[in-house]
């Protein structure tokens, strides 16, 4: 893609990131309307190589088939589904939109972008097995989820994902559920792919290599934006009626720089990530799932552990993790400045009862950051007895910067998640957080369309209805109409 030398000085629509979310807001909003004049800035030199780049993220078609934090265990004992619901409709919704457009021609062959790959859960002990097999009861009487498998045979785990079992304890007590219809996403290609099309559209510009120095409400109540072009030194500005953020870590510094009330209190803490990595072709052929475990007590959500089948331009990889690390920067081409510039008077409190609120969480990162890597190998053994460090890389993924908000009895709450922040009148809107993210972009698109072009949406919904046909419905409510929307969307894509 060109490096664009100039920005332009009028556009309806500002986007800042390059990455997913941006890509699919733009994608979306040229649908509706190809007269919409569209400003993509990114800070990079190419798009998609911050947390969209597949290395950067696990690349998991998060559908809250395996991922058993989004099944909390209530104290009666009982499984509560209601997050695995909304993020299985909402990955849903991707699939439907990544349907259209590949029938569009806007999107290449989806081999290129998304592959088959089981979803498994797995775990060992009798209180996780009984978990596992609670949730499971609960999950398969619901009709997103009826296709998932249980078992507490060896034998049959081993026949699923045979490493799991190479060199395990006869005598240990398993369990696992598997979904055959899980997907791997790479998301960078998904990215480039969407960032190409807009690009090549008339009224659409994508400047690389620039950064946003500043973001100035007008009196007319338009946006001034003041972009940099890092190649040339030089400043330019944009007036637009919307600007859309989405620069993952960089959000953050952006929305406080807008000065809209709706982004007061919000504060960031960035986690980064490891992965260990294997390109063995006779480790890696031996395994074709995404199988998720417990998290460690005390550990974040998104430090879930995993062992994956990874598709990356079509090369076969296998990816355990993720080991949590910590870093100020809020992206990894960011700045050692990023997390203390963050903190302002208006954050401040929510900020330091969140540190006091989660010492575990503290604790667990100090841990992480000591891990040597026979410690990793040791966690890596607990999925696959039998690995030897010897096939196994570690490898720095993105930066994460969870969520930290106001909360009027606890001072401040650290959110795992995503959160998008739209001002009052709906002419700017932010996205902050981390997954499941990139796989319902689609979802919170919708959503953040709905919040920032009210006067619009009449005339849109028709046009979101063919490119979203469950747009408007819940589908976790009309089994008939989730059967038939999913079959041809996957049958499209691929993956059925």
């Amino acid at each position: 893609m060109d490096n664009r030398v100039e920005t332009m000085a009028e556009a309806d629509v500002v986007l800042i990131g390059g990455g997913v979310m941006s890509a699919t807001l733009g994608v979306l909003l040229h649908q509706l309307d190809p007269t919409l004049k569209i400003q993509i800035v990114e800070a990079l030199a190419e798009v998609a190589k911050e947390s969209s780049n597949p290395w950067n993220n696990a690349g998991t078609g998060h559908a809250a088939l395996c991922e058993l934090n989004y099944t909390s265990e209530k104290p009666d004992g009982s499984i509560d589904i209601s997050k695995a619901l909304k993020i299985n409709e909402a990955f849903e919704q991707s699939k439907q939109f990544w349907s259209f457009l590949t029938k569009a021609g806007v999107l290449p062959q989806p081999e290129q972008f998304i592959q088959p790959v089981p979803h498994m859960s797995f775990v060992w002990g009798d209180e996780n097995r009984r978990y596992l097999k609670a949730r499971y009861e609960t999950m398969k009487q619901h009709h997103f989820f009826s296709e998932m498998e249980y078992s507490e045979d060896p034998a049959v785990i081993r026949e699923w994902a045979p490493l799991l079992l190479e060199g395990r304890d006869p005598r240990d007590v398993v369990a696992a559920t598997r979904v055959k219809t899980g997907t791997d996403v790479n998301f960078g290609a998904l990215t480039e792919s969407l960032v190409e099309y807009l690009d090549a559209q008339d009224g659409i510009r994508l400047a690389t290599h620039h950064i946003v120095k500043d973001l100035e409400r007008r009196k007319d109540g338009r946006w001034r934006v003041e972009v940099r072009n890092l190649t040339k030194g030089i400043n330019r500005t944009i007036d637009t009626p919307f600007v859309f953020v989405g620069a993952g870590g960089a959000s953050l510094p952006l929305l406080q720089k807008s000065k809209i009330k709706e982004g007061k209190g919000f504060g960031g803490f960035p986690v980064s990530g490891q992965f260990l990595v294997c390109d063995n072709p006779e480790v890696v052929n031996q395994h074709q799932a995404k199988v998720y475990g417990k998290a460690a007590v005390g550990a974040p959500p998104m430090s879930v552990p995993h062992l994956d089948t990874r598709v990356i331009d079509g090369k076969r990889s296998l990816l355990f993790g993720p080991f949590a690390g910590f870093s100020p920067k809020f992206l990894k081409t960011g700045s050692i400045l990023d997390l203390p510039s963050s903190v302002k008077l208006s954050n401040l409190t929510p900020m330091l009862a969140v540190g006091a609120n989660n010492l575990d969480l503290t604790k667990y990162l100090i841990e992480q950051c000591l891990q040597s890597p026979e410690d990793r190998l040791e966690a890596l053994q607990e999925f696959f007895p039998d690995a030897q460090l010897d096939n196994w890389k570690l490898v720095t993924a993105g930066q994460r910067v969870q969520v930290i908000k106001s909360d009027d009895h606890k001072g401040g709450v650290l959110q795992f998640g995503t959160e998008t922040i739209v001002a009052e009148d709906g002419s700017l809107a932010a996205l902050l957080g981390a997954s499941p993210g990139a796989s319902t972009a689609v979802n919170i698109m919708l959503d953040l369309i709905a919040k920032a072009f009210p006067k619009r949406l009449p005339e849109w919904t028709a046009q979101l209805k063919e490119m979203i046909p469950s747009y408007g419905t819940t589908l976790a409510e009309t089994p008939d109409a989730y059967r038939e929307i999913r079959s041809e969307a996957d049958t499209t894509l691929g993956i059925s």
